[in-house]
């Protein structure tokens, strides 16, 4: 289809396609929320059951990500199986069991198992948002779409942010161990920052019932009728039949998914190979160590504990500003560019910030340097990564490839979530960043002699360009 047909034919009904786009994306927001609250409830709930030891800090700190790595898993599977949508609904199912387990926890055991009962959720929507996005949008406006699912685990950071700032109470200087124990914050506070997750993940399973099925999982099922109500409904009978068409063209006839053994096949390796880097690249790049350890980088450079809170919150807006500006650029900038600028940017960023470090020159150099930072990663890798992951694999392993980039990264992400206490131990804060920096500079090597440019070309012909058909 051309850019031109393919867009009368949307323009025919964009309000269907918007509302199951933020349906699924809702997806987004609670693995926004769920990943980012535990930040703000860490110096309580710690206080609360004692924890002292460093190596229990991290795990309660990283267990939600051996859900996540379980639950990216079985994604791909689940996906061929039952199609997208189901494993969305049980996604949401699972959001709403660790809002309520987390917060009624009487101990770190059941604290850890709620926690990464969120995570296998957090695994599920993470890879079948995405994924079910990329194969309802079309062609010339799929990067603006699956980048919304971005926008909304921004908005699910910085709901979270808000939520922590809004219910824990204002801590004094000083204030003592025995006091601090018997403070509301320790008491109550923190359980009610998760329970507080329970509203989206509720209304996230309600609307997971009403949206369709992915029209490309249900033509590949022999289910053609229904696959072409899914388009017409959102672009009208002629846009409808030529994605049939297209979809036809790339596959003999109706089959099942494809097995894991299949994503070693010599003609999709390499694109394999270019899913699993950037995914593990989008976790390493050390961004999710600033909102995961936000409390404890603010702390290093001189910010008390409501002070921290507040800074906090301004990373969490300035990631929401500049994603938005990502949703005007992803499909215009191409996805190529805006990963490069992003790898490149961060490496000269994290050298500035350790040298902050180094030198003593900490507060509010530290804090803007940080904001730059999470400015960068929201304008680039943190959209262009997920919109690459739903659109660069061919359609027989696309479920499949999706869930092992997904799998690659909650894992990429649990060394590195896990990883950093000590890291930060023996490096220290400049040391640390610098680490960080010398990864984002080798990114920028790997994605300036691996990255196609995908923007405004349709699954089906990337799928020949990339040589999956």
């Amino acid at each position: 289809m051309n850019a031109h047909a393919e867009a009368r034919a949307h323009a025919t009904s964009p309000l269907y396609l918007w509302l199951i786009c933020l349906v699924a994306a809702l997806g987004g927001l609670l693995f926004g929320y769920d990943w980012v609250v535990i930040g703000g409830a860490k110096l309580f709930y710690e206080a609360y059951f004692s924890i002292h030891d460093p190596a229990m800090s991290g795990w309660l700190m990283s267990s939600a990500l051996i859900g996540c790595i379980g639950g990216a898993m079985a994604a791909g599977q689940l996906a061929d199986r039952f199609g997208r949508r189901p494993p969305l609904v049980l996604a949401a199912v699972l959001f709403v069991a660790c809002a309520a387990g987390t917060g009624l926890a009487t101990g770190v055991t059941s604290f850890a198992v709620f926690r990464i009962v969120g995570g296998v959720g957090i695994g599920l929507a993470s890879g079948l948002s995405p994924l079910y996005i990329a194969e309802v949008s079309p062609a010339q406006s799929r990067g603006l779409f699956v980048a919304i699912n971005q926008l909304t685990i921004v908005v699910g950071v910085l709901l979270a942010q808000l939520v922590n700032l809004w219910i824990a109470r204002p801590v004094p200087a000083g204030l003592g161990a025995q006091a601090m124990l018997h403070s509301w914050n320790v008491q109550s506070g923190w359980r009610l920052m998760f329970y507080c997750e329970g509203v989206p993940a509720a209304l996230f399973l309600l609307l997971a019932l009403a949206i369709p099925e992915s029209p490309r999982w249900l033509y590949r099922e022999g289910r053609a009728a229904e696959a072409r109500r899914v388009l017409e409904r959102i672009g009208g009978a002629a846009y409808a039949q030529e994605v049939l068409a297209a979809i036809h063209r790339n596959q003999a006839g109706p089959a099942r998914g494809a097995s894991l053994r299949a994503l070693l096949a010599r003609n999709v390796r390499a694109v394999v190979v270019i899913g699993v880097v950037l995914a593990v690249f989008q976790q390493w790049c050390g961004i999710n160590v600033i909102f995961n350890y936000a409390q404890d980088i603010f702390a290093s450079a001189g910010f008390d504990i409501d002070d921290s809170l507040k800074s906090i919150v301004a990373t969490g807006s300035v990631n929401l500003v500049f994603t938005l500006v990502a949703l005007r650029l992803v499909d215009s900038w191409g996805r190529r560019r805006l990963m490069l600028l992003g790898a490149g940017a961060l490496a000269v960023i994290y050298l500035l910030i350790g040298a902050a470090y180094a030198l003593h020159v900490l507060g509010l150099p530290v804090l803007l340097l940080v904001l730059a930072a999470i400015a960068v990663y929201a304008t680039t890798l943190a959209p262009v990564t997920w919109v690459l992951l739903s659109e660069i694999f061919p359609e027989h392993i696309r479920a499949q490839a999706v869930a092992l980039g997904v799998f690659a990264l909650w894992g990429a992400c649990f060394v590195l979530t896990y990883s950093f206490p000590w890291l930060n131990a023996h490096l220290g804060p400049a040391g640390s960043f610098w680490f960080y920096g010398a990864i984002c500079a080798a990114g920028f090597v790997f994605i300036l002699r691996k990255v196609p440019e995908t923007a405004g070309v349709s699954l089906e012909e990337l799928e020949r360009r990339l040589g999956g058909g």
